[in-house]
C-alpha cells in the first residue's frame, strides 16, 4: 500500500487544498500556523492530538487548530484517503468580523454541513479555484467553525492593538524571506515585543516568528513540488542551509522535504491513482 501513497495540492492566498492517501504512516508530529479542516474519504486515519488518539472514519470531519501538535497514520489496514483545507486564521477572522479565532472543541465529528462544504471545495480539484470561489469557501467554513465554537463570536471593535498586529502581519508577509528584528516589529506596530506576541497569538493563533516561518515553508513546499533542488529552495526561502530547511519543514508538515518531493512527484507521474 505504501507504494500508492501520494499527495496533490494547490494554493490561493488564504487557502490551501490538499488531497492525499496513505497506506500506513503518514506524518510525524508537527504543527502549522493554519486551521486544518478535513474530510476522510475512505478508510480511517488516526492521529495523536491534545493528549489522546483521535480517529476519523470515512465521512467524518476533523478540525485541527493553529499551532497544535499532531501526527497522522492509517487507523485500518486498508489505509485512508482524505481532503484537507488549510485556512489562514486571519481570513477566518475577517470572514466572521472578529478579532480572535473561533475554537471548536470537537476534533472529530459527524458534521454533514461541514462535510458538504469540503466536498464542494474539491468538486473540480485539481482544477485551480477562482479567487472569489476560494473566498466563498473560506467564508462558509468560517461560519461553520463559528457555529461549532465553544463560546459566542463577538464582532470586532477594531482596537488599536488589533490594528497594530495587523500591521505586524502585513510586514511579516512582505519580509518573509529574511530575518526580522524585534525592534522592527516594535517600530511598525507601536507596541513592545511582548505585547506584540500576546496580541498576535490572540488574533492569529500563533507567534509572529512561527507565522513568518510558515510563510517561507509554504513557498518552499511549492518550489519542491515544482522540482527545484533543496539547496536552491533553502537559499530562496530564507533558510541558512538545506539542513535548516529540513528541520523546519518536518516540524511544519510532518515529513521531510525529500519525502514530500517523492510523494508529489509520484502523484504527477501516475495519473489516475485516486480511489
Amino acid at each position: 500500500m505504501a507504494s500508492q501513497d501520494h499527495i496533490h495540492f494547490d494554493r490561493t492566498d488564504n487557502l490551501q487544498r490538499l488531497a492525499a492517501r496513505f497506506g500506513g504512516h503518514a506524518y510525524d508530529l508537527h504543527r502549522h500556523e493554519t486551521y486544518a479542516v478535513g474530510l476522510t474519504i475512505w478508510g480511517a486515519q488516526s492521529f495523536h492530538y491534545r493528549g489522546g488518539l483521535q480517529t476519523s472514519a470515512a465521512g467524518q470531519v476533523m478540525v485541527i487548530h493553529p499551532d497544535e501538535v499532531h501526527d497522522g497514520h492509517a487507523g485500518v489496514d486498508e489505509g485512508f484517503a482524505y481532503r484537507m483545507l488549510y485556512i489562514d486564521p486571519a481570513a477566518v477572522n475577517a470572514a466572521l468580523g472578529t478579532a480572535s479565532t473561533p475554537f471548536v472543541p470537537d476534533v472529530v465529528a459527524d458534521d454533514p454541513v461541514l462535510a458538504g462544504l469540503l466536498r464542494e471545495a474539491f468538486a473540480d480539484f485539481p482544477r485551480p479555484l477562482e479567487p472569489i470561489a476560494a473566498d466563498a469557501i473560506v467564508g462558509h467554513v468560517a461560519e461553520r467553525l463559528s457555529a461549532r465554537c465553544d463560546s459566542p463570536v463577538r464582532p470586532r471593535k477594531q482596537p488599536a492593538a488589533h490594528r497594530a498586529v495587523t500591521q505586524v502581519r502585513d510586514f511579516l508577509v512582505a519580509e518573509a524571506p529574511r530575518t526580522v528584528a524585534s525592534e522592527e516589529l516594535e517600530k511598525v506596530s507601536g507596541l513592545d515585543r511582548f505585547a506584540i506576541a500576546r496580541h498576535f497569538r490572540a488574533a492569529y493563533g500563533t507567534s509572529p516568528h512561527r507565522f513568518q516561518v510558515g510563510r517561507r515553508l509554504v513557498r518552499a513546499q511549492a518550489m519542491i513540488a515544482a522540482g527545484t533542488s533543496l539547496s536552491e529552495v533553502a537559499a530562496a526561502t530564507g533558510f541558512a542551509d538545506q539542513s535548516h530547511l529540513t528541520r523546519h519543514f518536518a516540524a511544519r508538515f510532518g515529513l521531510t522535504p525529500g519525502r514530500w518531493a517523492s510523494l508529489v512527484t509520484d502523484r504527477r507521474s501516475r495519473p489516475g491513482t485516486g480511489r
